[in-house]
């Protein structure tokens, strides 16, 4: 357990742990207050630890703690533990107590997030400056290393870590992840501590210096992909060179914000892939990005050194977030939004060299996005683009990545309503914002096409994710601000040399080496190449989100969304005729005896709205696929008509796409998007005896095994007679084919079956089969027929010998004009 400097034992935590099992939860909480209130500092702090570690549980999941993720407003104990945690709650109360006297607590590095915790074991600090100077090197070597917080970066990591411990949570408690209490709780911390209105609150407790222990800021002159870029080494000498604590009073406002900050991201957005982290942290491409930026000022730069990547090879972690995570990190993505947003519009310098004299939290709000969160959000949605599974859980993905490429839905300016949110244009003023994150909106658009090539667009959820995509990138203004953005990209870089003046840089806070004295254009051609090259390498490959190869892909795409259209409505119509034939009339009809079909009313019904609402998504993605890429409307149109056309027989009985291999039917890429998509399928069908298929649950079991007796006697007891019967060509031997069950279609159906090479052929007899007696839709309609008997008069056994004749009457017809309805 992750716990402070060795102490003696505290008579005061013994007390605590022992009324911690016997006491109420209510008198557990309002004792907890009154000795926050009434004991020292020195007397709590031993209580700290333990208390974090009651309340959001153990770092290794095995202490559950008061489980917040599960605890939703309908229960007793949610008021009483939302004004416990509250920011101005007594919970934070001791936070700041223990926080004036400076107390620090460790907690072991491995449990942080896969990639940080492996560049901290080999000997390489990240860039966050929440983990600089905090480090401390036990004698067993640097694989037990631990972090000394302060109590504040304490509390939060242990709040924020509560969201992706491993926890076995009781079964049977379910409950919507936005109601949960640690869902309010974030939304609410973040509220305080990153107002978008007003300033911090203040703590109410201080040292004798007036500030308690602010993390060491970065250094004002160094960006954000250029920080501790100094080659690898040991760890020791590179904290050695970081620089001092700002005592600048000033500053003081705002350390609680960005410690917040820093450890919800840390924890929550900083997993990838091994490939990805080596990328990032490498010094090739520090380097490199550090060269491109010193020639385009003009300063002559040292040549590249070769370090390799070797470094790094132990680190694995195959993290896969929840839809909880994803959620909780949508919400920080809204929040932080509206919290730039709110910058004060007459604090903006009217140039890049004036001096701001904005408050620390308004300069904090004009880089929180570009230098907090950008980079990891990035790759962190890039990982789930690329590992979620292809179901409708990835809408909350796309709505955190939505969320994010929208700003200008969270600012005061919009009050519009949600219906008329399309048809306004983006605010120019955010170009800058679409140019900075042109990655954001172009490489995740591509992620986005390839999932939507492969996914069944002929559910209702999987196409209104393709039409949100279509409806955020169809605004007015924005494709023209996202094309804007890839010239300036694709800028030659001479053209570049030759439109700026070849000066010493001056940086300044937040800038760039060329924000000293470059024209607009130069500066916006610097900061996409910044952009793309900081994310993907000096050497990557950018495909365009306007170009050939791309335009391709969409028009593949518009043409499996007409196809599923197409799909759609052979399903709505499949769902129409079995909700006619499930209707209450076909109870009084025999049936349908084939086991397989299970379509049943409800579902027809369903299947019907769910068409209904998938045709209108479709139909408007298209929409917003021809405004995007510009696509001629008469050509899409004329596509979708021609596929409507296509015969039925086309679509539902051809098989999909494949080859004859060695085993049977091997599926191409091509078969299996028809398959993923509804356009083909195989005619699977059970294949073994009939007799023996698993009861059903419209079928009385007690009848169906009684039966299965019968007829396995009869069958062996007359076998013989019946082959010789089935085996005649006159209308004896039809009426014998239709009444006994003959293996006539089974070699059609093993024909078209993907496992037909491996199926063993198992000669099968005529025999006699009555198991459709058991369905009790068979045994209502005969006892209806017998009480329409009785009202007529007839008894059991006169109504019994005229439903014999009737089906003799019936099987004589079906003999003789079986072949003639066949051929209709």
């Amino acid at each position: 357990m992750a716990g402070p400097v060795t102490q003696p034992p505290s008579f005061l935590l013994t007390n605590l742990k022992a009324d911690w099992t016997t006491k109420p939860f209510l008198q557990r909480c309002q004792e907890l207050v009154k000795v926050i209130d009434d004991y020292p500092a020195k007397d709590l702090q031993p209580v700290f630890p333990w208390l974090v570690e009651s309340v959001f549980g153990s770092l290794d999941g095995v202490i559950v703690g008061w489980n917040l993720r599960l605890l939703q407003p309908r229960t007793n104990e949610y008021s009483v533990v939302m004004e416990f945690l509250d920011p101005s709650g007594p919970m934070m109360k001791l936070v700041y107590k223990l926080q004036a006297e400076e107390y620090k607590y460790e907690v072991p590095v491995s449990y942080l997030p896969g990639p940080v915790k492996s560049s901290i074991q080999q000997g390489v600090l990240p860039d966050c400056p929440l983990f600089h100077n905090k480090l401390q090197f036990p004698l067993s070597g640097l694989l037990t290393l631990t972090l000394s917080l302060n109590p504040f970066e304490y509390y939060m990591f242990n709040f924020a870590y509560c969201l992706i411990a491993p926890r076995s949570f009781p079964q049977g408690q379910n409950g919507t992840a936005s109601d949960s209490a640690y869902f309010v709780l974030v939304d609410t911390y973040l509220k305080y501590f990153l107002p978008t209105e007003g300033s911090v609150p203040p703590s109410p407790f201080s040292d004798a210096r007036g500030s308690v222990s602010p993390p060491t800021p970065r250094s004002p002159s160094m960006p954000l992909a250029g920080y501790a870029s100094q080659s690898s080494g040991l760890l020791k000498r590179h904290i050695s060179h970081q620089p001092s604590v700002n005592a600048d009073p000033a500053a003081q406002e705002i350390w609680r914000s960005e410690t917040l900050l820093q450890v919800f991201v840390e924890l929550w957005l900083h997993h990838y892939s091994l490939d990805m982290y080596q990328k990032l942290q490498s010094p090739q491409v520090k380097l490199a990005l550090l060269q491109y930026r010193l020639s385009m000022s003009g300063v002559a730069s040292a040549p590249l050194t070769s370090t390799g990547y070797g470094t790094l090879h132990t680190y694995q972690e195959p993290f896969s977030p929840t839809e909880e995570h994803i959620l909780v990190v949508r919400l920080l993505v809204k929040h932080l939004h509206a919290f730039s947003s709110s910058l004060k519009p007459e604090l903006a310098p009217p140039s890049p060299s004036a001096h701001s004299h904005a408050s620390p939290l308004e300069e904090f709000k004009r880089v929180v996005i570009s230098r907090f969160v950008q980079q990891k959000l990035y790759i962190f949605l890039q990982h789930c683009f690329g590992h979620w599974p292809l179901d409708v859980s990835f809408r909350a993905v796309l709505e955190t990545w939505l969320s994010y490429i929208q700003p200008w839905r969270y600012t005061s300016e919009n009050s519009s309503p949600p219906g008329d949110s399309h048809s306004r244009s983006v605010p120019e003023k955010w170009a800058s914002f679409v140019q900075e994150n042109l990655l954001m909106y172009t490489k995740l658009f591509q992620g986005f096409l390839n999932r939507a090539l492969r996914t069944d667009l002929v559910n209702t959820k999987n196409a209104l994710m393709v039409f949100r995509v279509g409806k955020v990138f169809a605004q007015p203004n924005l494709p023209e601000m996202i094309q804007k953005g890839e010239q300036l990209f694709l800028e030659p870089d001479h053209v570049l040399h030759q439109r700026q003046p070849r000066i010493f840089p001056t940086p300044s806070r937040g800038g760039s080496f060329l924000s000293a004295r470059q024209p607009p254009e130069a500066d916006a051609i610097f900061k996409v190449k910044n952009h793309v090259y900081s994310l993907e390498g000096q050497d990557c490959q950018y495909k365009q989100m306007f170009g050939s190869e791309l335009r391709s892909t969409v028009l593949k795409l518009v043409q499996i969304i007409a196809q599923a259209r197409q799909t759609a409505k052979r399903i709505s119509d499949h769902s129409a005729e079995a909700a006619a034939n499930q209707s209450f009339l076909s109870w009084f009809s025999m049936g349908s005896s084939d086991l397989n079909s299970t379509y049943t009313a409800g579902e027809a019904d369903d299947a019907g709205e769910c068409v209904r609402k998938t045709h209108e998504f479709l139909d408007r993605a298209l929409d917003y696929l021809c405004q995007i890429f510009r696509l001629n409307t008469a050509q899409v149109t004329q596509l979708v008509t021609n596929l409507a056309q296509v015969p039925d027989d086309l679509g539902s009985r051809q098989l999909p796409d494949c080859i004859r291999g060695e085993n049977g039917l091997v599926l191409t890429d091509l078969g299996r998007m028809q398959i993923i998509n509804g356009l083909r399928r195989f005619d699977i069908q059970y294949q073994g005896d009939p007799e023996l298929q698993p009861i059903r649950s419209y079928e009385n079991a007690l009848l169906v095994r009684l039966l299965y007796r019968i007829t396995t006697f009869l069958n062996e007891r007359y076998a013989v007679q019946m082959e010789v019967l089935c085996s005649r060509t006159d209308l004896l031997g039809r009426m014998g084919r239709f009444y006994l069950s003959c293996p006539a279609g089974a070699a059609e159906r093993r024909r078209n079956s993907p496992a037909a090479a491996r199926a063993v052929l198992v000669p099968r007899r005529p025999r006699l089969s009555l198991r459709t007696l058991a369905s009790y839709r068979t045994l209502l309609s005969i006892t209806l027929l017998y009480l329409l008997g009785a009202l007529f008069s007839f008894g059991p056994l006169s109504s019994t010998g005229l439903l014999l004749v009737a089906a003799a009457v019936y099987g004589l017809f079906m003999s003789v004009f079986s072949d003639k309805l066949k051929m209709h």
